[in-house]
């Protein structure tokens, strides 16, 4: 122990015995408050910028506009049949499913649990997440056993001149 701090009688009441008065204005209560308060005002304008686009995004004002992306010529894909492809990104893969001579139904190509990719069984008229035996009916994407309890993300199709395009992605709806 120093000499400086026994020159102070310590007891219960005296709880200013270890303030050095040239600091004591940078650790008061109001200099922290004001640290808080910039600091809040600081995170609150940089994420301005983020509140603006979930907003956009959550009222609806954001719906994509994707190009109109060719998939297969018709006379290509028997009735009952599916083939796979990608949209809208290269990464994002889906399947295209013709159901009737002119009914067609298209997903994004990932189960909803953990996004294992879905495949269609024709002889059962399903689509099977082999992950986890997930299935999901194939006129709206919805579950219909197993853990998954989102449909699969629609993607609206196009024919014209005898092709099917891809023409957008429905919104999630929760």
């Amino acid at each position: 122990m120093t000499d400086k701090n026994n020159k102070i009688p310590f007891n219960e009441d005296n709880y200013t015995h270890n303030i050095n008065r040239n600091n004591e204005r940078k650790l008061d209560r109001r200099g922290f408050m004001k640290t808080l308060v910039g600091a809040a005002g600081v995170f609150a304008v940089s994420s301005l910028p983020w509140g603006v686009l979930a907003a956009k995004e959550l009222n609806g004002l954001g719906d994509k506009k994707y190009p109109k992306q060719k998939i297969i010529d018709v006379k290509s894909l028997p009735i009952g049949d599916a083939v796979d492809f990608h949209f809208p990104g290269e990464h994002d893969s889906a399947i295209l499913i013709r159901l009737s001579e002119e009914k067609y139904v298209a997903y994004q190509n990932a189960c909803t649990h953990l996004r294992c990719p879905v495949f269609w069984k024709k002889d059962e008229g399903e689509m099977l997440c082999p992950c986890h035996h997930g299935k999901f009916d194939v006129e709206t994407g919805a579950p219909t056993a197993g853990p998954p309890r989102r449909p699969l993300p629609e993607i609206y199709v196009k024919v014209e001149n005898g092709t099917v395009y891809a023409v957008g992605v429905k919104r999630y709806e929760a």
